[in-house]
């Protein structure tokens, strides 16, 4: 009886890698340094690679300074979008100039700063906006008659600059000038922003 032939050993390599002649390697090097890389990409030496040259195998011995990981910030969340100012409506100015359409509520900056009138008038037209309110009337004043221009209405100025601001602008639909009777330059007609 024949007996089967033995399994060889497949995972021991059977050649030896022979080392490249002078003139091997001159031709080696010239063929790389026209050679240009698809990408860019950090080299890494081989393993087998330093073994085989003595030379290098004091730089593989040194550790690989590895990049830390950057954490990824996360894209903020888009802002809700604040609705934009309308103006007052010619029937619904004319009604209120009238007396026809009334107003709701008064406010009276005289005589605050600017810090203590832009508070209260966000606490005003935030209790408005809860209360369901539709229009009031913001008296801001003409400013001091006489003295520099730069002094005089500084909240007549200032206010409709609030008003179009993103945290106002949730709570007011609109503003305009009030009519003469109201105020007139001193006085803003503001319709508040129906609670959803």
């Amino acid at each position: 009886m024949k007996r089967p032939a033995p399994i060889p050993d497949l995972s021991a390599p059977s050649r030896r890698k022979r080392a490249l002649s002078e003139e091997e390697r001159a031709l080696w090097e010239s063929v790389a340094k026209q050679v240009k890389p698809l990408r860019k990409r950090p080299a890494v030496p081989k393993a087998h690679a330093v073994a085989a040259d003595p030379a290098t195998h004091h730089a593989a011995a040194k550790p690989i300074p590895v990049k830390p990981v950057t954490s990824v910030k996360a894209a903020p969340a888009p802002r809700p979008q604040v609705p934009p100012l309308a103006p007052i409506g010619r029937r619904d100015r004319t009604k209120l100039s009238r007396g026809r359409q009334e107003i709701d509520a008064r406010l009276d900056l005289h005589g605050m700063t600017q810090m203590r009138a832009h508070r209260v008038l966000f606490a005003f037209l935030q209790r408005a906006h809860s209360d369901g309110l539709t229009f009031v009337l913001v008296i801001t004043g003409k400013g001091k008659v006489g003295g520099l221009e730069s002094e005089r209405g500084v909240l007549r100025r200032q206010v409709p600059e609030w008003l179009s601001l993103p945290e106002f602008r949730s709570l007011v639909v609109g503003f305009e000038e009030a009519h003469i009777g109201h105020g007139g330059e001193g006085a803003l007609y503001v319709r508040v922003r129906r609670a959803r």
